[in-house]
Formats: C-alpha cells, structure tokens, sequence
C-alpha cells in the first residue's frame, strides 16, 4: 500500500461519489454530509473553509388534488422523509472568476439546490460567502415561461421532455368542470418541492405529518365570505392547479443532481476595440435528463476590498441529453490558446448512456434565446443500459492529439474511450471489472498517460495507458521525505473521491472510516473520514527517461527506475507550466523538491541542472552549475518572462529555502557576501533574474506612455486601461542604474521626461513629491524596495541626537510602479513577500523575450483588457494578505 505524507481528519463522512475537487488555486473542497470543507493542501492541519448547507427554500411549482397523491408519479414525493441537508456534488470554476481573481465554488445539495460561493479574502470569517443562488434563478426562469410547456416552439425545451399539451389540457378542463359540479369545497393541496432523493433511507419522521406524508400542506378552501388575505401566502403564490404528470415534469427540472465548471473561454468582441468576452459555462444535470447551461461572466477588473459584487449570470440554453437523471458530467476544450476555442460536454446519467456534445461557437459567443440550444450531439458513446454512471473523467491530450474518456459505472467496472480530434473517430480501448462495488472517482494525469480509479470497496488503482491498450501498475510505495507521522488510523470503509493536483505530482484521497472498529470515546467523535495524500512522481507515465547516470543505485528505498520516473514526471510539469493559459502554482513541485533536498540534494541539482540547460540554452548540457550560471545569465534576454518566474520561484523556495523571504530580499538590494558558496550562485541567478523581469517592466511603461501621448485624439479614451503609474520614479530607478540596464530604456527615459517637461504645470510636479502617509514628511527615492521618510520635526527635537533616522517611518515601496504603498489593503505575493499597489500589464507575462524595440509595441499591447494580480518576480496570484488564523490559497 503507498505511503501517505500528510493527511487531515473530517468531523463529517462523504455520502456521494466525486467528493473531493482540487481547484486550480490549490484548495481542495471536500463533500462532507451538511458541510462543504475547504483545505489547503500545504497545511492540512491548518486553517479551514466552511460551506454550511442549510434547509432548501420550498418552490411553488403548483398544486394538484388528494385524490391524486398516489398517481402520476407522485408516490415518491409523497412518501419522501425529511432529512438532514447533504451534498451532493460540487465544482470549482478555472482560476478568474472570483473578485479576487481566485476560483468559484459551485455546490449542489441533495435537495437539488446549486448555490456559487466565494472565498472570504476581506470577511475574515472561515464560512464562504454565498454569490448567486443558481436554482432561485432557474426557477425564476422557468416560471416566467409557464415551465416550457407552451406550444410556442421558441420556448419548448425539447420533444421528447414536454408531455403532450393537449392531454394536459383537456385534464386541467376536466378538472375545473369537477370542481364547479361539487357543492363542497375539497381540499387544495400544495405540494412543496423539498429533499428529493433517490436514496431510500430515512433519518426521521414528521411530528406533524399524517399517514407518513411528509412536506405536504393541507389548506381549506376559503369560502364565499372569508377574506382571501387570512390565507396562507404559499397557497396564495400557488393557486394554480395541475395534473400530476404537470407537477412531475417541474419537481424533476427544478430538482438539480450535478455540476461541472468548463474552463475560462475568450472570445474575441468585436463591439469595442482589442476587448475579449471571457466567461466560464457552468452545467447543472437535473432529475429530468436536462442539462442547464449558465454562462458565468469573469469580472472586468480585480480587487481585494468591494466584497460585494456578484457575478453576471445568464441561462444560455436547456439541452435535453438523457432521458433520466444526470448523474455526472465533465467538458473538455479544443484550441484553448486560440480566441475562439471549441467546447464539449459529456454527460453520463443513471440510465447508464454516456453522451458527447459539441457547443457551436458562435451560439455561445453572442447572446442566444433560451432552450434554443447551442450544443448539439456528437457522439452517443455508451447506449441506454441497466448498469448506472456513477463518474466520469475526460481530457483532452496534447501528447496523443486525442480525447480521452473514463466511464465509471455502478457496477465496479469501467470504460475507457479515444477519439482522434482531426478524424473524430470513437474507439473503445479497454472495459474491466476494477471494482467491486460502484466506481467513486476516476482522474487523467501526466495528459492523458495515467488513470487512478476509487471505488467504494475501499480501493484505489493506478493504470497505465499505452497505445491503445491500458494496464494496471502499482501505486508507488516509497515518498521522498518522511511519511506522515500524525496519528490517524488506517481503519477505512470506502474511498469516495479522487483529486489531482495543478502540478499532477500528489494525489489526494478521500475516505470515510469505519465507526465500528475505531475507539468510540475519542477517535469516533471526531474523525469521521480523511483525506490522504500521497506522491505521484514515481508513477510510470510509459515514456520515463534513463536516470541520469549519477544515479547508479538504490538510495533511499527508491530504485533506479523510480528516480527516473520522478525526474521525467518533473521535466514534464515544469515543462507544462511554460503555457500561459495554466496558473503558475508550483506547490507540489516545490514540496517534492524539498523533500527530496532534505535526504538527497543531489539529485535535486541534477534535475533542475538538466532544465535550466533545455530551458534557457536549447540542449542538455551536462555541467556544473558553476559553469551553467553564467551562460544563463547572458540569455535571460532572450527567455520568456514565464520561464523567469519559474526560475525565481524555484529560487526560493527550494535552493534558498534555508534563508527567510526578508533576508533573501535584503541580500538581492546588495547585502549580499560572496563566501557562502552555493546559496551565492543561487542569489545571483534570482538577482539577475529580477532585474531583468522590472527592466521589461519599466520598458512596457515608457512605451504605454509614449504611445498613448502620440495617439491623443485619435484613439478614443475608452480604449486604453493600463496607464502606468509612478513614471519620475521610474526614471530615476533608470538614472541609478544606468550603467547595468538596456540601452533602450535611457533612450526611452530621456524621451519621457522630455514630454512630460513639455505638458507639465507646477501643480502636476508638486504632485510628483511623495509624502509620508503617516506624518507627511518627504520621502525621497533611495530604493526600489523600500524607503524612510525624513521627519524635518524630529529632526529640530532630536539635532543632537545621532539615532533620529530610528524615529523615521520605514515604508515600503510598491514593486511595480516604485510609490510609496499606502496604509491600506494591497496585493501581497505569498512567494517574494512583497507589496503591490498597482498591477502590472499582461503583456508582460506574455514577453517571449526583452523587445527587440519598444517603441514599436503593438497598441493591442496595452488595450482594454482585465488586468490580472500576478506577482511582478514570481508570477503567482497575488491576494489579500491574511492573519495565520484564516485560510488562503498557497501556490508555493
């Protein structure tokens, strides 16, 4: 059995497969009973996210006679128990889409309700913050429409959903022509759609409720003199009444079973200049087969104070994919890179078919009506069956240049599929019996190249996917570093959920326990379940490298072939984070890293000796890093910036770790030594490396002002957004060093100060002295870092005093534009530790070198577009610093 490194205890147990989801900031949700648990993977035992699933809200969707309670379906609802809230399914939006550029929660209950919840960056509390009620909307969408059942064909949701609107009219005629005929009134049932469940079970029954009918209340008609305003308000909201198919059909539509984020799409707009139209598509199966597709609009710009704006939110389109329940669903991306990608969703629902849909582009770019559907079948891949879906994974692989889908059935077995993306050609690789009971989890690593499969039996499987043929390997037993020591027992029952991390090298598990045989006065009050992580960078990915040949033999426990599958399995994350469009979140490789440096530093060095060569001179070059530090230095020009943050990052936090963030910080402004050998080298490379990200800054800022001088009037002001800020501490910053940075930027520095000479006035140039916020006294430019105010009143009180510079105010510097940052809330990065006050421009992050010439930057470098908090040097997702106590999201 693989060794665990860490792992954290649960005070609830999953009930529903898919019960934990890694998001792409680094927190993982899990669904634990009532509640919604968030950790950080990097302290498990640490601070902790809450989502507290409270009683659903009741819906009017109609009312229907007594007579009819045990007719048309209605069985189930009238014999349903109350129960405790549970949830059933949840899903994490692509980093973005939060106010703070951080991920959504998407969380579906077993009442059938989706809720979208945020982080609390600036509400100091651990229970998230609930947006926008998804259900609340769909059902204000539907009502408006009379639930599709119109003969309005722009409104029909689908032919093979609709119950023929002539048979229901004729029976609501009927019905009103019995009513009329009585002489007493009967009773008007409302019927409240709450807890609709397939599981049999229940927790207890009503006090209040007669003949085991629960959540049904009976009202008297009121009679000819009674004043309708003494009736009860839901019977007054719902005065309609229906047939019970009628009441059905709404119940199982409203009735919510799954949800699935897609990944942040950009469109290119052409209403307005260099804009892109950037959402996400969030589908929601229901009980009815359908599936709703809600496009969930990314904010215009980030911030970390206003808490409260909710997202823009619209129903794009009602798609009838099954004709039974929804159970699970996964989408997957074509051309993510481009500004125009292609989205597929594959559902899988309990009458165990599993269907591919393709959306049209241009339905989803522009704004459709609703239920006139945007997504059209590709591909039925598994046939109506006995045997239910219980999850589903697809990824779209770049290696293979093919799709691939895992089914996982009620069953215990599994399916996997491979579709060529140039042919579109479906090929069914592998079916087996993994399991013994349902399959609760399935998870593609390494693109497509590996599959781990969870069932409720309690086990866990790895797979290999070679050609067209899968094979089970063995889960790596050994961990870099010391496995977990904290006292949890190993006394499991079932596995319900899989994850991966950003980086594919961890895994994480949830399981619940077994009550019975843990120690009923300590561990089974509090530990209901765990979840587990372990190492995935010795899996066999079937392409792993000979191991360098430093590494001749066992060390450590760990075979030669072991060392080569976790050297490979780095490259190829490392490699996989050159891509713009992934958040750079370096977490498990840095965790990897370290834990291999505290019992082998060797092997560390070889492989990130073996990427800096590939990476920044083109070939393997097989040196030292005393001979490989200077040639890569002299191509840093030349170099993406991404490639830069990573190296800054790996800086850091793995070869400097011994040292703190400020002492790192302190060293690279010059107090540095020359005598501490290996840690020397390093601070040079992160020295070297810095320097060169703010030159390409400073560069972008000259020419976005130079630019925007020479197209006064003729660009129309809405089209620029970045501005840059601080540009007489810029050119100072430039004056101070002229002697190291590029010859382009004193050329570019002269030409600013000679424009802003000629356009300046003496209120703008008074405006430029900075002050003390804190006693408003001069603050001069000494250092990009950070600077101390000269309090001239001390300095009267305190003359002969040689400490008075102990009583300035030490101030930090804002690290993009160099301002002095203010006394309120700013953009901190968890990695460099550092301040930032305003944000840098995008096109930075995308530099595929040092420009060649600056001045002739395209304008769409500096268009209209949603400026992104990443860390200028580290290139991770800056966010609102937090007191120790409350949970934040650690890329590093």
């Amino acid at each position: 059995m693989a060794s665990r490194f860490q792992e954290a205890s649960l005070v609830t147990s999953p009930s529903y497969p898919n019960a934990v989801a890694w998001s792409s900031e680094n927190l993982i949700a899990v669904a634990a009973g009532h509640l919604v648990i968030i950790i950080n993977p990097a302290l498990p035992t640490g601070p902790r996210g809450l989502i507290t699933i409270s009683d659903a809200e009741l819906y009017q969707i109609g009312r229907v006679r007594s007579q009819d309670l045990l007719t048309g379906g209605l069985l189930p609802s009238s014999l349903k128990r109350e129960r405790s809230p549970c949830v059933r399914s949840l899903s994490w939006s692509e980093i973005g889409m939060s106010p703070n550029h951080g991920c959504l929660l998407a969380v579906c209950t077993a009442e059938g309700r989706v809720k979208l919840y945020r982080p609390p960056y600036s509400d100091f509390c651990a229970e998230w913050i609930e947006i926008v009620d998804i259900s609340k909307m769909l059902y204000e969408n539907l009502s408006s429409m009379n639930f599709g059942e119109s003969k309005n064909p722009s409104t029909s949701l689908s032919k093979d959903q609709v119950v023929e609107h002539d048979h229901e009219e004729d029976e609501r005629i009927s019905s009103l022509k019995a009513r009329k005929r009585r002489k007493t009134s009967a009773n008007n049932i409302n019927l409240h759609e709450k807890n609709y469940t397939d599981r049999a079970s229940c927790s207890k029954q009503d006090s209040k409720a007669e003949h085991n009918v629960l959540e049904i209340e009976v009202y008297k008609q009121a009679s000819n003199g009674q004043d309708r305003r003494s009736l009860p308000k839901a019977l007054k909201k719902c005065s309609q009444e229906i047939s019970p198919q009628t009441y059905v059909s709404r119940e199982a539509l409203l009735s919510s079973h799954s949800v699935a984020w897609s990944s942040l799409l950009r469109f290119s707009s052409e209403s307005s200049c260099g804009n892109m139209l950037r959402f996400s598509l969030l589908a929601i199966g229901s009980k009815s087969g359908s599936v709703s597709i809600w496009k969930v609009h990314a904010p215009e710009c980030y911030h970390i104070e206003r808490s409260n704006v909710s997202p823009m939110v619209e129903l794009t389109a009602i798609v009838q994919t099954h004709s039974s329940w929804v159970s699970t669903m996964s989408w997957g991306i074509f051309g993510c890179d481009s500004s125009n990608p292609q989205v597929v969703l594959v559902t899988g629902s309990c009458d165990g078919s599993v269907k591919i849909w393709m959306s049209n582009k241009e339905d989803l770019q522009n704004s459709v009506e609703v239920y006139k559907s945007s997504f059209f079948l590709l591909k039925e891949v598994v046939a109506v069956n006995p045997v239910q879906v219980s999850t589903l994974s697809f990824v779209v692989s770049n290696h293979y240049n093919a799709m691939h889908l895992a089914i996982g059935k009620g069953s215990g077995s599994f399916e996997v599929w491979k579709c060529e993306i140039s042919t579109r050609k479906f090929e069914q690789i592998v079916s087996t019996n993994a399991h013994n009971q349902v399959v609760t989890g399935l998870a593609w690593s390494y693109d497509g190249r590996c599959l781990y499969s969870c069932s409720q039996d309690n086990y866990v499987r790895s797979w290999i996917l070679c050609e067209n043929a899968i094979s089970e390997v063995p889960i790596p037993a050994n961990t870099p570093g010391l496995s977990s020591t904290t006292d949890l027992p190993d006394d499991f029952l079932s596995c319900l959920g899989v994850a991966l991390s950003p980086g594919n090298l961890a895994v994480a598990l949830v399981r619940n326990f077994n009550v019975e045989l843990l120690n009923p006065m300590y561990q089974a009050r509090s530990q209901k379940a765990a979840v587990e992580f372990l190492w995935n960078g010795a899996q066999q990915s079937g392409e792993s490298e000979d191991s360098t040949e430093t590494v001749t033999e066992a060390i450590l426990g760990f075979s030669k072939n072991e060392f080569a599958n976790w050297e490979s399995n780095i490259l190829w994350s490392l490699k996989e984070f050159n891509y713009l469009n992934k958040p750079l979140v370096l977490w498990d490789m840095v965790a990897a890293m370290l834990a291999f440096k505290q019992s082998m530093p060797e092997f560390v060095e070889l492989v990130l000796t073996k990427w800096l060569s590939v990476s920044y001179l083109g070939f393997h070059d097989d040196i030292s890093m005393e001979d490989l530090v200077p040639k890569i230095t002299k191509r840093f020009s030349d170099v993406p910036s991404r490639l830069l943050h990573i190296l800054n990052v790996i800086s850091r936090r793995v070869m400097l770790s011994e040292l703190k963030t400020e002492e790192i910080n302190r060293k690279l402004q010059g107090q540095r030594t020359n005598d501490e050998g290996e840690i020397d080298l390093w601070l040079k490379l992160l020295q070297e490396s810095e320097r060169e990200l703010r030159e390409r800054l400073v560069g972008l800022s000259f020419s976005a002002y130079l630019l925007a001088e020479s197209s006064q009037g003729t660009i129309s002001p809405p089209s620029w957004n970045w501005r840059p800020a601080g540009l007489a501490l810029l050119q100072q910053w430039v004056e101070i060093n002229r002697d190291i940075v590029h010859s382009q930027l004193e050329t570019l520095s002269l030409e600013v100060k000679s424009s802003r000479t000629r356009s300046s006035n003496s209120t703008e140039t008074a405006l430029e002295e900075e002050k003390c916020p804190y006693c408003a006294a001069p603050v001069n430019f000494h250092s990009a870092e950070e600077a101390f105010c000269e309090s001239s009143h001390q300095k009267k009180k305190k003359s002969k005093d040689k400490e008075r510079c102990d009583e300035s105010h030490k101030l930090e510097r804002c690290c993009v534009s160099m301002q002095v940052c203010p006394p309120t809330p700013l953009w901190f990065c968890k990695c460099c530790n550092r301040m930032t006050l305003e944000l840098a421009p995008e096109t930075l992050f995308a530099l595929p070198s040092f420009p060649s010439d600056l001045k002739s930057l395209p304008k769409s470098s500096f268009s209209k577009v949603a400026s992104k908090p990443f860390c200028l040097f580290c290139g991770v997702l800056l966010q609102r610093k937090q007191p120790e106590f409350l949970l934040s999201a650690s890329p590093v």
